[in-house]
Parts: C-alpha cells; structure tokens; sequence
C-alpha cells in the first residue's frame, strides 16, 4: 500500500520506517501540512493518507483525494476537529485515530513548562543572557512543595501531569466533569471554583468542544485567580482567551502563561517568518511572545518524543490494516 504521510519531521522518519517493517508499506513524506495551496499537488497513484494536526482535511481536500483514488484516511492525532468527518463519511472514508500516543510526552512539556514559570528560571536566564546580574521581584520564588498546582481536567495527560506535580511534594487539586477514583492518588478533587482560588499554577487539560468551552480560562476566572500566578496550555487555542492572558500579564495579576496551542497556528507552524509576516497571519501572539520569558511558546511539539512519534506510527499503520482487511477500525470516528 502506498501511503501519503503529511508534516513529517526529519527525526520521525527513521521511527516511521521502523514501525513499517512488519506493514511493508510504500511510504512518501512530506514537511508540510495538508491546507488548500498544496492538495492542488497531491500526486497520483496513492492508496491511503495519514494526516497530522492543522492539516486541513476539508470538503475541498477530501474530495481531490477521492478523485485521485485514495481509499484509506487516518489521523495521528487524539483530536479530529482538522478534518471534516461529515464530508469524509458521504466520500465513504472511514476515518481512523490515534486515541492515546504517549500521555507522558504531553505531561512532561506542562510540566516543564510550569517549572519555568514557578521557579521564574526563564526571567533569570534571560537576565543574564544580557550581562544583567541585578536580583529583582521577578526572581523570588514560592517553592514547589509549597506550592499549590491546579489541573482541569484530568484524564490521562491530566493524570501524568499530576503525578509529575506530585513527585515535587506540591499539594495538587483536580477538577473533571467525570472524576475518577484512581486519580486520588495524586490529586485532590475539588470544585473549579476552589481549585482556581488556591492554585499557583493552573495547568489546562481538557478537549476542546466547539461551542460549549471556547475561552473556558477568560477575564473572569483569571480575576479570581491567586495574583501572579501562572497557566499552561497543552490542549487546544480556543479554550484560552489569549486577550485577557495579555492583559492579566501586563497588569501584574498573572505572573505568566506557558503555550503549546495558540490561534491560525496552522499558518504558522512549519515556517521561519519575520514579525511582519506574523502580525498578518496572528497579531495575538506576537503580542504574546513581546511578553517573553513571562509567557513561553512552543510550535505544537508536546507530541514530540521517541515515544509518542513511535504510537502515532503504529497505530496508524494498524488502523490502515484493519480499514484494508474490514472495512472500518477500531479507533474510527465516524
């Protein structure tokens, strides 16, 4: 089977060609993400695609591979709100993910990301970076076992995010619409409302559902929130209203914000712009990144490890198996 992979890295494909021995899959590669430029280029002769995060899977897109004989689509991600499932299903295409690739991978950039921003070791750096050597406020720092760490959210990357939180003898609240009873381990449940009044750092885990939680942490919470404390996302763009992070920054109520997800990211991911390229694209986050190192951006790479590269890599050529052999896939979402 010939299969079309979109937005690999240089460093997954040895991890790839590894996964496939056992497949004996024809694999092709490109860098880049499926949007409405390059599906004009799609080359011919393809069985199957394999589709990352901010790859546009629209009606336009799916319909170019029916018409180029692609019978197979699978995703390498958790979330499927880049693909258009509702034209996807009229086309025939069963379309497979990958529910869970390394929850650790994603755990562990929160996690470090929090430790930055309650330990103030970014500020430090880039103090000293420019022969600045002076002690100031934005040094001092809380310790973490004195700490109290928030997760919303907390099923598997909320869990392994707590358990990171506790290993630091942080006292850890959680708050999930389904709490489970293996999480008390790590974690004390509590209502959102107490866990965004007594946390230092808030860390955001939740999926994102479109037109029930968009902007989820906005001026409202942020304004019952500890002061100058600090949030991570590692979710999704729209649950954060990236505004008021700005302003609660600039203002001294937050003290940070640590981003992997942030809005148009599919325009931007990928490439080296300048400032000017980017204030057309997304004003916001150039906004945001002025603020640096109070606020932290990363290019959607929580994903980003041995691990996770090599679950995305073999569920996907499963889920393309069994689609081949029945039909559909354990792991369809449609």
């Amino acid at each position: 089977m010939k299969i079309f992979c979109y937005g690999i890295q240089d460093a997954e494909k040895s991890i790839f060609e590894l996964e496939n021995k056992k497949f004996k899959n024809e694999l092709f590669y490109t860098n880049d993400l499926l949007n409405s430029e390059n599906i004009k280029n799609f080359p011919n002769g393809m069985d199957a695609v394999i589709l990352f995060v901010n790859c546009k899977a629209d009606e336009k897109a799916l319909k170019t591979f029916k018409e180029k004989g692609v019978k197979y689509i699978v995703t390498r991600t958790v979330g499927t709100d880049h693909i258009d499932l509702k034209t996807a299903a009229s086309l025939g295409y069963k379309v497979g993910r990958v529910p869970s690739y390394s929850p650790t991978a994603v755990a562990s950039l929160a996690f470090a990301g929090g430790i930055e921003l309650l330990r103030r070791s970014g500020w430090m750096f880039n103090q000293t970076k420019d022969f600045n050597f002076k002690i100031d406020g934005n040094m001092f720092a809380k310790e973490l076992k004195n700490s109290t760490i928030g997760i919303i959210g907390t099923g598997k990357i909320g869990y392994e995010t707590a358990k990171y939180w506790k290993g630091t003898g942080a006292k850890v609240l959680g708050f999930d619409l389904f709490p489970n009873d293996k999480n008390n381990e790590v974690l004390e449940y509590t209502d959102l409302e107490t866990l965004i009044k007594k946390s230092e750092l808030i860390s955001l885990h939740v999926p994102y559902i479109k037109g029930e939680n968009e902007n989820l942490i906005n001026e409202a919470l942020i304004s019952k929130m500890k002061d100058f404390a600090s949030i991570v996302n590692v979710s999704r763009a729209p649950l954060v209203d990236t505004k008021a992070i700005i302003s609660a920054i600039k203002s001294n109520k937050l003290y940070g914000y640590a981003g992997d997800v942030f809005t148009n990211e599919g325009d931007l991911i990928n490439k080296k712009l300048t400032e000017a390229d980017v204030m057309k694209i997304n004003p916001e986050i150039v906004e945001l990144l002025k603020l640096y190192p109070r606020v932290l951006i990363s290019p959607h790479v929580a994903y980003f490890t041995d691990e996770a590269v090599k679950n995305m890599a073999e569920i996907s050529f499963q889920n393309l198996k069994q689609l081949v052999e029945t039909g559909t896939c354990d792991t369809a979402v449609n």
